[in-house]
Parts: C-alpha cells; sequence; structure tokens
C-alpha cells in the first residue's frame, strides 16, 4: 500500500472490528481490513475492550492488537485508515465486569489510552471515544482529560458513545470554558427498524439514538456514527431473527417496504438499509467475518434512495 491523502467527503461506511482477534482470526481480519482499503474505505473502529467477552483472558484489547499487527504487515496502511478507539469498559481485573471495568478519571482515559496506542503500535487515533458514561467522576474531569490528548496529538478528535444528548452538550460547554477541544462526534445504536418505544433493551450499556441527539448534531455539526447498524445479521438471516423487542406492527410495516425497495433498486436489504442511513447523515459501522460481506457493504455506497423510498419508509416507521 502505498501513501495515500485520505478525502473523506459526507456519510462513510465504517469498519466495525470488535470480533478481530477472537471470533475472526487474524487471518479473516487481514483479508477483510485488504478489502476493505482496496475498495476505498477509511474509517476503523474498535476499543480497548473489544473482546474481553469472547477472550478466554476476560480482558480486551484483542481486536486493537491485530490492527496493529496488520498495520505493520503493510507498508503505507497507517496512512490508509483512520482509525477511532474507544476507553471506560476494559475491565481491570480479568473476568470481572462491569465491577473493574475502567472508568473515566483522569487518569484512567491517560493509561487506557497509552495502553491502545502500545497495542496499535500508533503514536495517535484519529479519534477517541468516551465509550460510555461514567458519572463517578466529574464531567469537568473527564472532559478535561479527552481534551488534554488532542493537544497533545494523541487524539486528533474526541466524541461520545452511548451518552445522553444533555450530557454531550453540558460536556461542550465545560470545554469552552476550559478553553480545550470538545466531544465534535456521537456514536449510538440506530438502525431502519426501532424497538417498542419505552421497552429495555436485552443488550447491557447500549444507549439508541433519538431525535434529540440527531437535532444536537445537527445544530452543533457533530458526526454521527451508528452501530448495530444492520441488526447482527438480522435483515438478511433467518437464523438470527430480530430481538422480540422488535415484533410490533411498525416492523413488519418497515420490513414490508424494504423488501419492495430492495427490489426495485435492485439491492440487497442490507444496502438499502445502509443507504438509508447515510441519507440520514449518519457513518454506519459494519462489522464483518468474511470479505464477500465488505463487497456487499461498501456497494451500498451506490445506491440511490428516491423522495418516493423514503417518504415509504418515513411512513411505515
Amino acid at each position: 500500500m502505498g501513501d495515500m491523502d485520505i478525502n473523506v467527503t459526507g456519510p462513510q461506511i465504517v469498519l466495525g472490528t470488535m470480533d478481530f482477534g477472537t471470533r475472526v482470526g487474524p487471518d479473516e481480519a487481514f483479508a477483510v481490513l485488504d478489502a476493505f482499503v482496496g475498495e476505498g474505505g477509511v474509517w476503523l473502529d474498535t476499543a480497548n475492550c473489544y473482546s474481553f467477552w469472547a477472550d478466554s483472558r476476560g480482558v480486551g484489547g484483542a481486536s486493537e492488537r491485530v490492527i496493529g499487527a496488520w498495520l505493520r504487515a503493510r507498508p503505507g496502511a497507517r496512512d490508509a485508515v483512520r482509525i477511532a478507539t474507544k476507553v471506560r469498559q476494559n475491565p481491570l481485573v480479568p473476568h470481572s465486569w462491569p465491577q473493574s471495568a475502567e472508568g473515566l478519571s483522569a487518569p484512567a482515559v491517560r493509561i487506557g489510552v497509552e495502553e491502545s496506542l502500545g497495542r496499535l503500535g500508533v503514536d495517535h487515533v484519529d479519534l477517541l471515544w468516551a465509550h460510555a458514561e461514567d458519572r463517578t467522576v466529574p464531567l469537568e474531569e473527564t472532559v478535561g482529560a479527552f481534551g488534554e490528548l488532542v493537544t497533545k496529538g494523541t487524539a486528533l478528535r474526541v466524541g461520545a458513545a452511548n451518552h445522553a444528548a444533555w450530557r454531550v452538550e453540558r460536556a461542550r460547554s465545560l470545554a469552552l470554558e476550559q478553553g480545550v477541544e470538545p466531544w465534535t462526534a456521537l456514536q449510538l445504536r440506530h438502525s431502519l427498524v426501532q424497538p417498542r418505544p419505552l421497552t429495555p433493551l436485552a443488550e447491557d450499556g447500549h444507549r439508541l439514538l433519538t431525535e434529540d441527539d440527531l437535532d444536537l448534531a445537527q445544530s452543533e455539526r457533530l458526526t454521527v456514527w451508528s452501530y448495530s447498524s444492520l441488526m447482527w445479521g438480522s435483515y438478511v438471516r433467518a437464523d438470527k431473527p430480530l430481538p422480540p423487542t422488535y415484533d410490533h406492527p411498525g416492523t413488519a410495516r418497515v420490513l414490508s417496504v424494504l423488501d419492495d425497495v430492495a427490489g426495485e433498486l435492485a439491492a440487497t436489504r442490507n444496502q438499502v438499509v445502509l443507504a438509508w442511513l447515510m441519507h440520514r447523515g449518519i457513518d454506519p459501522i459494519v462489522g464483518v467475518s468474511r470479505v464477500e460481506q465488505i463487497d456487499e457493504a461498501l456497494a451500498a455506497r451506490r445506491v440511490r434512495l428516491g423522495h418516493d423510498h423514503l417518504a415509504r419508509f418515513a411512513e411505515a416507521r
């Protein structure tokens, strides 16, 4: 891979690497990364805690180590990608979560990032996320720690994942008061189908994107990333049904429209969902384990939804 000048404009498909080093072995991960970059993909999303629940060691770091090994094996690869990682959730004691999960104190943030850089083998990350809230630590302290990393060049940008919109806005105000770089990105769970309102999600720690989040992002020009964008394959795999909380009439209406639109555009369900997210100004994270899944996902960039398609989805939802 040669050096390249990355010019990213508009919503992008982000490669989710959560399973690298655990459910997805290094060889498969390398092939996926090669295909992603080869087809013009840029952003890699990981976290220091990935994937402690699938690792016999009971701690995270596997995903970052695989990415680091790939970067070392591919000359010029660091110039071809942008790397986003997260701190907050990695267990400090193996097999002890959430009891020993690192928090967002200034020391925890600094140590977490330093260890991530070591595993990745880089001197900075392009985007650092606060993986979840930590209300045991003053928000002022967390904001200062993230801002300090940007000042040092350790992180080029910072963002908040799984945070309430009011906490993000409060943090941005505190950053202004402190004269440090504010959070400029949001990461939340979002997809075309939606669960029943006011019902809890089975996945601990997930926070759904709301209209308030989009309103904040649009008014403050924040980047928005979505995870679980393709609902773990549930749109296309009969053996992976949607969770029970999605079992309601709205889902049936949306899936019916999805089938119609996919047929009209000669696209897959997944491609239409990704195109819909990008049309909303959202960068969808897509976790894959095989090269052919990369091919399908990135082809969504060529899917063009018309006003009629969007109106039908809006009515169905």
